[in-house]
C-alpha cells in the first residue's frame, strides 16, 4: 500500500516514514499543501493529512484533496476538540486520530479504512475484485485475469505485473472492446484526477504491452484513451 504523509514538522514525518516503511509500506511525504496536491499524481492508496501546515489550514488542503481525488484521508493532527473532529469527518475524511500516535494503531486505523473503501472501489470501476475475466485476443492468445487472486495468464503462463499494471488490464479486461477515456482510466487506477498522470499511465500501458506480449491487445484510441481488443 502506498501512502502519502502531508506533514510540515520534519521529525513528526520521518518518525512516521520509518516505522510504516519497516512494516511494509510505500511512504511519500510532503511538507506542504503544494507537494501534496503534486504529489497524488504518484497515485497514493490513502493519505495521511496534519492539519497545522503552513500557508494553508489543513482542512482546506483536506477539501482540495477531495475535489481532486477519492483517495482515502485519515488526518493525524494534535487538535483533539470535537468541533474539529467532526468538521474533518464532514469535509470528507475517512478518519481522525490525535497526536502523539502509537505506531500499531496508526496501522490498524490505516486497514480499517482500506477495508471500508475496498468494496465501495470496487462497486465504483463496475467490477468486483473476485471475478474471472477470460478474453480471446488477436492471434488467437488467451487472456485470463483473476480479480480475486490478482494473477493473470497469456496462453495459461503467468506474467507478473505491478499493483498499478494489474488493475489497469482489470478495468479494461471486464469490458473487451470498450474504449476507456484517459480520465476515466485514470481515476479508476490511480484515484486522482489530478493533472500530470497522463504519462505515468502511458508509461503503464507501454510496461503492460510488454509483459502481455500480444501485439495489438491493448489499442491506442487516439485523443480518447484505450480499448482491449478482443
Amino acid at each position: 500500500m502506498r501512502l502519502l504523509i502531508i506533514e510540515d514538522d520534519l521529525r513528526v514525518s520521518a518518525a512516521m516514514r520509518s516505522g510504516l516503511i519497516r512494516h511494509g509500506f510505500d511512504v511519500l511525504s510532503a511538507s506542504a499543501p503544494s507537494q501534496g496536491y503534486d504529489a497524488l499524481a504518484a497515485g497514493p492508496d490513502m493519505v495521511l493529512l496534519d492539519l497545522g501546515l503552513p500557508d494553508l489550514d489543513g482542512f482546506r488542503v483536506c477539501a482540495r484533496i477531495r475535489e481532486l481525488s477519492s483517495v482515502p484521508i485519515i488526518i493525524v493532527t494534535g487538535r483533539d476538540d470535537i468541533r474539529s473532529r467532526a468538521h474533518g469527518l464532514n469535509l470528507g475524511a475517512d478518519d481522525y486520530i490525535v497526536k502523539p500516535v502509537r505506531l500499531p494503531e496508526l496501522i490498524a486505523r490505516i486497514h480499517a479504512v482500506a477495508r471500508r473503501i475496498r468494496p465501495q472501489a470496487a462497486h465504483e470501476d463496475g467490477h468486483q475484485p473476485s471475478e474471472v475475466f477470460r478474453v480471446l485476443c488477436p492471434h488467437g492468445a488467451t487472456l485470463v485475469v483473476d480479480g480475486r487472486r490478482r494473477t493473470v495468464l497469456v496462453n495459461g503462463t503467468p506474467v507478473s505485473l505491478t499493483r498499478k499494471e494489474f488493475d489497469l488490464i482489470g478495468l479494461m479486461a471486464g469490458q473487451p472492446g470498450i474504449v476507456f477515456r484517459r480520465d476515466q482510466i485514470i481515476s479508476a487506477v490511480w484515484s486522482t484526477l489530478a493533472k500530470g498522470v497522463d504519462r505515468t499511465l502511458e508509461v503503464h500501458v507501454a510496461s503492460l504491452r510488454k509483459k502481455l506480449g500480444v501485439p495489438g491487445l491493448i489499442e491506442t484510441v487516439h485523443g480518447i484513451g484505450y480499448r482491449l481488443a478482443h
